[in-house]
Order: structure tokens, then C-alpha cells, then sequence
């Protein structure tokens, strides 16, 4: 009998929930690195809120098959510095976009540690392993001001996630007055976007978009947002 009953516990734990249908599940891969200073970061937070209860982001999303998608937070820093701030979270109409924006500007700042992009990579593509979602678009949206400079390689992690259909589009923030120990970190040749495209995003429709301003932020984020939410 207690066999029996542990058999059921476990069958019952194996079946996932029932899947919720998406027109799009959204991974928002954010760089928390040391060099992002506080008041940076608070910006990057006001322009995700600002972007997520834009009129333009909200018909976009209702412009949808399904008129609903399904997004996630995570920040990272250094090696081992990655954590989902915020799980799955369906959006779609301005209240759910709102309750939404509202707990990503509560949630405290996670690390201050080197710049793991492929780390972020790994734990989004992670979580859109383990959702349950059913998405008719998976997409990794990675955000930061530098190179990788910890944990695998990037580009690694990047042609893992495009093989299992994942696409990841990039953010750049370009600092244009870094300071020496950053320069190369935050300035690499080619500037950039150019590594974003080389090393981070990839596939389908893959883009990278730029912003020399942490106060236009939250302009580049609605441009993004709209530009992957519309994509079909």
C-alpha cells in the first residue's frame, strides 16, 4: 500500500501543469555587472517599466494570434551570479503589464560581480525548457554594457540556444565615457553592437539595437519590445 501510494506521488509530481498557449515567451536576460553602477541600474529598471505600459507594447501584444505572452526576468553577473528575479508571468492587457512592471521595479539588485552573459544565456534557455508554455516564438532579450568576461564562452552558449530554436536578440549599452579599467571591457574593437552580433544574438530575425543614454532606455526597450512581439 505505501508503495502504491509513492508510485501515484510521483506520477502525479511527473505530469506538468496544463501548458498555457503563447503568442511569444520572453526571456529579459539583464547585465547586473560592476560596471553598471546603481544609478544605472535604476534606470534600466524605470525604462523596463516604462516599456512594458507603453500603448504601443500593449497592442502590439493584443495584436497577437493569441493576444498573450509569456515573460520572464533574469539578472547576471559573474560566474555563477544568475538568478530568475521573475518567473513566468502572462501578459496581456494593461493590468497584467502593469502588476508586472510594478514587481520588477520592487526587486532588489541581485549581484555586482564580472559580466557572465553566457551564464544569463544558459539559465534563460533553462527556463523556457522548464515552463510549460506552449510558444508559437521563444526569445532571449540580453541586455548589458560589456563583453563576457566570466563563466563559458559566450558564443557557446549562443549556438546551444539557437539549435534548440531559441532566438536571442541584443541591447547594447554603450558607454561613452568609461573609465580605463572598463575601456576594453565596454569598448571592444568594433564597438559593441558589433560584438553583440558576432557573439550574442543569433537566429531567426536575430537584431541588436543601440543606446548611448541609460535615460533613453526605456525608448530603445518599447522599440525592441514592439519590433519582437510583432515579428510573426
Amino acid at each position: 500500500m505505501v508503495r502504491m501510494l509513492w508510485l501515484t506521488i510521483l506520477l502525479l509530481t511527473a505530469v506538468p501543469a496544463v501548458a498555457e498557449d503563447v503568442d511569444l515567451a520572453l526571456v529579459l536576460v539583464t547585465d547586473v555587472s560592476r560596471s553598471i553602477d546603481d544609478s544605472e541600474f535604476a534606470l534600466e529598471k524605470q525604462g523596463y517599466a516604462a516599456a512594458f505600459t507603453s500603448p504601443a507594447v500593449i497592442r502590439a501584444i493584443k495584436g497577437g494570434l493569441l493576444g498573450t505572452i509569456a515573460v520572464a526576468y533574469v539578472e547576471f553577473g559573474g560566474d555563477g551570479e544568475t538568478q530568475t528575479v521573475i518567473d513566468w508571468t502572462l501578459i496581456g492587457d494593461m493590468t497584467a503589464a502593469k502588476a508586472f512592471a510594478d514587481r520588477l521595479s520592487a526587486a532588489p539588485r541581485s549581484f555586482h560581480g564580472r559580466t557572465a552573459i553566457g551564464s544569463g544565456i544558459d539559465l534563460a534557455v533553462q527556463d523556457l525548457a522548464e515552463s510549460g508554455l506552449n510558444a508559437t516564438r521563444r526569445v532571449i532579450d540580453v541586455c548589458g554594457d560589456g563583453t563576457n568576461n566570466a563563466g563559458r564562452e559566450v558564443t557557446a552558449a549562443r549556438d546551444d540556444a539557437v539549435r534548440a530554436g531559441i532566438t536571442i536578440n541584443g541591447l547594447a549599452i554603450i558607454n561613452d565615457h568609461p573609465i580605463s579599467w572598463t575601456l576594453a571591457h565596454v569598448q571592444p574593437p568594433g564597438g559593441l553592437p558589433h560584438y553583440y552580433e558576432e557573439n550574442v544574438t543569433g537566429g531567426p530575425g536575430s537584431f541588436v539595437l543601440e543606446v548611448h543614454d541609460f535615460r533613453t532606455f526605456g525608448d530603445a526597450m518599447t522599440r525592441k519590445l514592439v519590433t519582437e512581439i510583432a515579428t510573426r
